[in-house]
């Protein structure tokens, strides 16, 4: 099993106070993302996962600036190929790639979001999984070869060679999705599936089928791999931590946001309250009843131990890549990275 990874995620966000994070001045200037970064390189982060979104800032711009700005961050750059035209992004990708020294993760995104204000119009969901995996299949081809001739039913690209290559085969494809289609597009296209924060029964579950699928559909890359993006609140036990949990739920049921349900993936986790508000030992389900989307529909909560033991149990299903993260974002890269870190990697 290849060693584990453990990502964090910043707060690429127009507006301060995402997720209860603190909402300050110039919460989203290059200095302030720049010592979310910086923050990270120190208490032992390989990097973190920068969201994406009409009306947020550029994801990939913001990955440049702080790929210049520090020496071992690894930004996992969200980008949809709504936004992007695979010839375009593969440029852009493997020059960041190279002058980065080969740090960039890519995370591709076929999520529906504002598609008329950017001009997409691909709405259906098995058509914007096909359109994903030919964009996946023509980026890893411009990275490997030369005068590339593709002509899918989405997209083409003639005699199309990109200079200059990213470093080895270029950066590591991470995909998300649990529909069928998004099934298919992981099995064959994406090298790590991302999974939210589901019981351990249900990742073990989908690891399978997604193996199963892989040999089915004849997948030609290097296995697929796993990995766990989930909302971790550690503290000093787990008595405190639980009063924590309990005590943010409760200013989130005062404000409840609805959320969007359309996603297989998002009903699947919304779907879980209703078994019960702590599944598995920690796994809290009560944040998706009043708007915790995402990651942050699900939390592990416990002292920094239980949380450990909790994410070594989806390691020993086959999960080596986890993008963890709780607000205030600052303060918890430190708080987790001297605490929770040093047991994982024990």
């Amino acid at each position: 099993m290849p060693a584990a990874e453990y990502l964090w995620y910043i707060p690429n966000q127009a507006e301060p106070g995402h997720r209860g994070d603190d909402a300050t001045d110039g919460h989203n200037s290059l200095a302030t993302l720049t010592g979310h970064a910086e923050a990270l390189e120190r208490h032992g982060w390989s990097g973190a996962l920068i969201g994406t979104g009409w009306g947020r800032p550029d994801t990939f711009t913001v990955a440049t600036a702080l790929a210049a700005r520090t020496t071992t961050f690894r930004p996992l750059v969200a980008i949809r190929p709504g936004y992007w035209r695979p010839a375009n992004f593969a440029s852009a990708a493997a020059t960041l790639d190279h002058l980065s020294g080969g740090r960039l993760l890519v995370n591709i995104v076929s999520g529906k979001d504002d598609l008329a204000a950017y001009g997409d119009h691909e709405s259906v969901q098995a058509d914007r999984y096909a359109r994903t995996g030919e964009f996946m299949r023509i980026v890893r081809r411009l990275w490997t070869e030369e005068n590339v001739t593709f002509q899918g039913e989405h997209f083409s690209v003639t005699g199309a060679t990109v200079v200059p290559r990213p470093v080895g085969r270029g950066p590591r494809l991470y995909f998300g999705g649990a529909s069928e289609a998004a099934q298919e597009v992981a099995a064959l296209e994406a090298d790590v599936q991302l999974f939210w924060g589901e019981p351990l029964a249900g990742v073990r579950e989908r690891i399978e089928r997604l193996r199963e699928l892989s040999a089915k559909l004849g997948r030609e890359h290097a296995p697929l791999e796993f990995g766990l993006r989930v909302t971790t609140l550690v503290r000093d036990t787990t008595e405190e931590a639980w009063a924590d949990a309990e005590a943010k739920v409760a200013r989130m049921a005062e404000t409840p946001n609805r959320l969007w349900r359309e996603a297989v993936g998002q009903r699947r986790l919304l779907d879980l309250a209703e078994r019960g508000d702590v599944l598995d030992d920690n796994l809290y389900t009560a944040p998706g009843r009043y708007g915790g989307g995402g990651a942050g529909t699900t939390w592990l909560v416990g002292s920094a131990e239980d949380v450990a033991s909790s994410l070594r149990k989806y390691r020993d299903l086959g999960v080596t890549h986890f993008v963890l993260s709780d607000t205030p974002y600052l303060p918890e890269i430190e708080r987790q990275g001297e605490r929770l870190l040093p047991l994982l990697r024990d």
